[in-house]
């Protein structure tokens, strides 16, 4: 059985980029029901007592594939963020080896971010922008519809942005882009940098 995740910070924490209100209907009631949805559904399943991650390896598209992946998901993503500050307003953002590779593939930081962006921006419907590594350590951006994540591309998840509405619709409105721009203040680098350890 799984359960959902507890936040590495209070409901508040992430304001004015992500508010509280957004916080409890996105982890408290959307996340909530994939993670209900899931339960329903293993007992019996050749997916019981698998990981999420051999979830989204093996299962075909449809129900258990949708909600696992969605579950993995949305906990890649509410565990790369930190409380919003004003120090973390100002942050440059990677340091070590990923800011070194970003920099030999985008030639700047800047210029990643304007790429994310617009993948983000770009991408037709609900989905997920992914910051993705390879085995060989080069790193990939990646637009996933729907539940989907790079673990089905053979790559290793580091960063995501959600652009399904439910992640920005309450504070941002229609305004996909103006989110996408906003969530770089509040990422924890640190976590970043583990996943691509």
């Amino acid at each position: 059985m799984f359960t959902l995740i507890e936040l590495p910070y209070t409901p508040d924490a992430l304001e004015p980029v992500i508010s509280a209100n957004t916080i409890s209907f996105h982890h408290g009631k959307h996340l909530q029901t994939y993670v209900d949805n899931l339960n329903k559904l293993l007992p019996g399943s050749p997916f019981e007592g698998k990981t999420l991650e051999e979830i989204v390896l093996t299962a075909p598209a449809g129900a258990v594939f949708n909600n696992a992946g969605q579950i993995l998901n949305h906990n890649l993503y509410f565990t790369q963020f930190k409380p919003a500050t004003a120090a973390s307003a100002v942050m440059p953002g990677p340091t070590g080896r990923l800011k070194a590779r970003i920099e030999a593939q985008w030639g700047s930081f800047a210029a990643f971010q304007a790429d994310f962006e617009a993948k983000g921006a770009g991408l037709f419907g609900s989905g997920w922008v992914w910051l993705a590594a390879a085995q060989d350590g080069s790193i990939v951006i990646t637009q996933e519809p729907g539940a989907g994540n790079p673990l089905t591309r053979g790559l290793k998840p580091l960063l995501t942005f959600d652009v399904w509405e439910h992640a920005y619709y309450l504070d941002y409105q229609n305004r996909r882009a103006a989110h996408l721009a906003a969530l770089w203040q509040i990422i924890n680098w640190d976590e970043i940098e583990r996943r691509y350890k």
